[in-house]
This record gives structure tokens, C-alpha cells and sequence, in this order.
């Protein structure tokens, strides 16, 4: 067995999307090499209605698939299909835009007005970037949770981990996406696919992820004696750390335990041709899916 080494970590940065949502986006739009075969990981986490009830008007997808998670409040989905329906707490929506689809999301707060939820897109293969569309709609109670002696809590979402299978299904990177606790000062070790990509995203709690024999944090500046000097803490709420090669990270919680998503897909390893919730693996077809888009052609009748 080898630790997966610690590549990076980075805090999740502030940003707008839709019609004027605020989230925090771990990555998406940079070099689509890092986490292939994921483009865009966004943490949309609001304690007021103002701040995300304009939700996601209706846009255009053609190339990915989105992977929708909802923790509290609800996210109403419709698109130019006729599908229709609401996300609730601890449900998951994966789509499949393939050859393109125009679609909405409208997310709603909890009675308490909050809203907390994750979308992760991962690219799709050239072989099937002019698939079908389609819908995986998943409830909460439908995702299998596996509870370990110490405390330790999964939830399997994608892909198959300690004996359980997760709901989700036939998606192009063959992914694994868990939601993990770990308890106060627990130390665990999970196994991932040596060659798969795959990063942790902690979002309650902190932990140090072990690299080779050292724990490992967010590098901070800290003020201490009157001295300014750089030191590695635990890395906590809304941090992204990316592995990189090899069999397993182990985790070790701090004093208030420890929660995250760990998720980790085989890479495509295909050119990325990429304009907004477009991407294609060229030039050429990312101007056809303006052009599409532009005369009506977008939505592809079904065959």
C-alpha cells in the first residue's frame, strides 16, 4: 500500500454564478489536466433566501454531466425535455447533458431560510459527447450508508465501497463519490484505485490528510509571539486537497470530528475545448454548439 501524496490544498474562493448566486468554487475553469475527468466542483452554502433565491435561469449544457448533491433546503429542476421535479435534503441528480440540453435550477431554503448543496461536472468522453440526455434522480433514502465501530459514517453515493454499491449508475468516468464522517480524533485510512484522480472536499469539522508519514494543512500565516510565520494547521471548512498517485489517504480528525466528500474518477485524457457550461474537444465543435444554439438546433430529437 502507498499513501496517495498531497499535490495541493486550497480554500474554496467566494463567487457569483447564475443569476447572482453566491457559492464557493473549489475549481473549475483552469487547467482541466489537475482533476480529468472533473472540470468544476461549486459549494453553495447560504444562511439568507437573498442570496440564492434568483437560483440558475435557464442555460445550456452539451458535453458533461453534472452531478447535483443537496445537504438542506430544495432545488427546483426543469428542462427543455418536459423533466421536472424538486431536490431535497440528501437527494442527488445526475445529468447527463450529452449532445445538449437547456435547463434550470431554482434552489429554496429550509424552513430556517438555509440553503446548502454541491455540484461537481465531470467531462465526458468524445465517444459520447453527443449521447442522449438523461437523468439519474436518486433520493436520500435510496443511498446506502455504512456505519463503522468507531463511528466512522459513509454514505456511497457513486461506485462501490466497503461491500455496498451506491444508486448512481453507467457513468462515463467511472466514478466514486462518498460522503464521509470521520469522529473527533478518530485516524482512518481509505482505499482508492491507484490510478484514479481524486480529491477531498471537507466542508464540517477539520482533519489532517497524512502525506507519506507527515500530516498536512492549509499553509497559514499566523501571528504568534509578535512573529509572523508560516505554518501548517488542520485543514478545515470549505478546503479542496488533490492527491496524487497511489493506494490510499489516510485522515485524522480533529477535536470536532471530520466531514467530507472524497471523489475520485478515471482520467479521459482528451483535448478540452471549454466555453462556459460547454465542453468539447475542439475548436470547430464548440463554434457548431454556438451555432446550434443560435438557430435552434441545440436540442437534438431523440433517436
Amino acid at each position: 500500500m502507498s499513501f496517495k501524496p498531497i499535490l495541493e490544498t486550497r480554500t474554496a474562493q467566494p463567487t457569483l454564478e447564475g443569476a447572482g448566486v453566491k457559492l464557493h468554487r473549489a475549481f473549475g475553469f483552469q487547467d482541466p489536466t489537475e482533476l480529468d475527468p472533473f472540470l468544476l466542483f461549486d459549494d453553495f452554502r447560504n444562511e439568507h433566501p437573498k442570496d440564492f433565491e434568483k437560483g440558475f435561469p435557464w442555460h445550456p449544457h452539451r458535453g458533461i454531466e453534472t452531478i447535483t448533491y443537496v445537504l438542506s433546503g430544495t432545488v427546483d429542476h426543469g428542462d427543455s425535455l418536459g423533466n421536472n421535479g424538486t431536490l431535497g435534503a440528501g437527494d442527488v441528480q445526475w445529468m447527463t447533458a450529452g449532445s445538449g440540453i437547456l435547463h434550470q435550477e431554482m434552489p429554496h431554503g429550509n424552513a430556517s431560510g438555509q440553503m446548502h448543496g454541491f455540484q461537481l461536472w465531470g467531462n465526458l468522453p468524445s465517444a459520447q459527447k453527443m449521447c442522449a440526455p438523461r437523468y439519474q434522480d436518486v433520493r436520500g433514502t435510496d443511498i446506502p450508508e455504512v456505519i463503522d465501530d468507531d463511528g466512522t459514517r459513509v454514505k456511497i453515493i457513486v461506485g462501490q465501497f466497503w461491500g455496498q454499491v451506491g444508486p448512481v449508475e453507467g457513468i462515463a468516468a467511472d466514478p466514486q463519490y462518498l460522503d464521509i464522517f470521520v469522529p473527533a480524533g478518530r485516524k482512518r485510512t481509505f482505499r482508492i484505485d491507484t490510478y484514479r484522480r481524486a480529491f477531498a472536499y471537507i466542508f464540517e469539522g477539520a482533519g489532517a490528510f497524512v502525506d507519506a508519514s507527515a500530516p498536512q494543512g492549509v499553509l497559514l500565516e499566523k501571528e504568534i509571539k509578535g512573529q509572523e510565520l508560516n505554518i501548517r494547521d488542520m485543514s478545515g471548512d470549505r478546503t479542496l486537497v488533490r492527491f496524487g498517485t497511489g493506494d490510499e489517504i489516510t485522515v485524522q480528525a480533529g477535536p470536532e470530528g471530520l466531514r467530507f466528500l472524497l471523489i475520485s474518477g478515471a482520467p479521459i485524457d482528451e483535448p478540452v475545448a471549454w466555453h462556459g457550461p460547454i465542453v468539447m474537444n475542439t475548436r470547430e465543435e464548440l463554434r457548431q454548439a454556438v451555432k446550434d444554439l443560435n438557430n435552434g438546433t441545440f436540442i437534438k430529437a431523440a433517436h
